[in-house]
């Protein structure tokens, strides 16, 4: 290139390792390159509005996965800037940070992805640990692959005995099928990140069903995405007879899993944090054993037919006659929980008139019957049909 000359797009001043950055006849680096920053300033913007959505959030359940959704935004954005590294041409460095991020940056967003399925297979069942516990459980995942791309890159690189002569480009010469064997742990977890949210769907609640689908999808499009660059890194690139789409294979790959991240996982749970939960979530069973008397006296009071029911039950075998309006209230353990009985219960005509007919059957006056009397001369009260008389 130094004896034609930069590529159309570039400046002659421009390393041509940096030539499919500006190449406008090599059309693949400057598209992925215009997506990945594009997904940088996205994933910065989306995790600015994540931590200062923060204070609206009503869920505390939903609240919890906030850690796990903040993690997943820093791998995806770690992921955009490693596009630039498979954009430009190999170097030492360059390769050396290809081998080891690539596995380590898939493994960090699909260990929060799989943590956060495993907090609604949890949370389908009762149980809701801590989000530490989470977090946790994140890092060990990560932190095996962090440890397995280590080994490997330092078996590979440092070879020979001690004082042999280091070749300069040592961690670019690594066999493909090395590098996707290095993968392996990755793969797994990709497969965990798709099972899990099946079990997810029949949940009782829609939000949390949503949380699910979310999951499946977006395992189902990086299953579909890693299947494609494989088959393409592995045999399909030498079968088309073109070994230089290596490494826009992998840009590509990396770009568009990226996005998937965004679009189907990041973009609509931050959207659900801050939206309300119409749904009844079930109480806990330490919720509603000893209710506090003032909401249940204000709940009654606010339905009139509730409280004249079960604020004011009269016995239908007592008199209608009201009590003597009392100037002090009752207790509030009474049947009149402080209340006035005239301010509520007002007689109807029907009321009145059964009144005044219970006060006239009372000054009626009603002839008792009297046993009579063993005295001969005595008068008997008993009308005369009714005494015998002796023989």
């Amino acid at each position: 290139m130094a004896s034609t000359g930069p590529p159309k797009g570039c400046g002659s001043n421009i390393s041509p390792i940096f030539y499919n950055l500006c190449d406008l006849t090599t059309v693949w680096g400057v598209v992925v390159e215009a997506l990945a920053v594009a997904g940088v300033v996205t994933s910065f913007i989306l995790f600015i509005i994540l931590m200062a959505s923060l204070p609206f959030v009503t869920n505390k359940k939903r609240k919890a996965m906030v850690a796990l959704q903040g993690g997943i935004l820093v791998f995806t954005l770690g992921l955009f800037g490693l596009t630039f590294a498979f954009i430009v041409g190999q170097y030492a460095a360059g390769c050396a940070a290809r081998r080891f991020l690539f596995g380590v940056l898939f493994s960090g967003c699909l260990s929060c992805l799989m943590m956060h399925s495993l907090w609604l297979a949890l949370l389908q069942r009762g149980r809701t640990p801590k989000c530490w516990m989470f977090c946790l459980g994140a890092l060990g995942l990560w932190l095996v692959e962090v440890i397995i791309n280590t080994e490997w890159l330092i078996t590979t690189i440092v070879r020979g005995p001690p004082g042999a002569e280091v070749v300069p480009d040592l961690s670019c010469r690594f066999a493909k099928i090395d590098f996707v064997m290095a993968l392996i742990y990755v793969m797994v977890l990709l497969v965990a990140v798709v099972v899990m949210p099946v079990f997810t769907l029949i949940h009782e609640q829609k939000q949390w069903r949503k949380d699910g689908a979310f999951l499946l999808v977006t395992g189902l499009l990086t299953l579909a995405i890693w299947v494609t660059w494989i088959v393409m890194y592995l045999h399909g690139n030498k079968a088309v007879g073109n070994d230089s789409w290596d490494d826009p294979t992998l840009a590509v790959a990396l770009v568009s899993n990226a996005w998937v991240f965004l679009f189907f996982y990041t973009i609509p749970e931050i959207s659900l944090l801050t939206k309300e939960n119409l749904e009844q979530e079930p109480l806990d069973d330490g919720d509603h054993v000893y209710p506090a008397r003032s909401l249940v006296y204000d709940n009654i009071l606010k339905d009139p037919e509730t409280r004249l029911q079960n604020m004011y039950i009269e016995n239908k075998a007592f008199s209608m006659d009201e009590p003597a309006v009392s100037i002090r209230p009752e207790s509030p353990y009474g049947s009149y929980n402080g209340q006035l009985r005239s301010c509520v219960y007002q007689p109807t005509e029907i009321a009145l008139m059964a009144k005044g007919l219970t006060r006239m059957d009372q000054e009626v006056i009603i002839p008792r019957a009297r046993t009579p009397s063993l005295n001969p001369g005595s008068v008997s009260s008993l009308p005369r049909s009714h005494v015998s008389l002796p023989p």
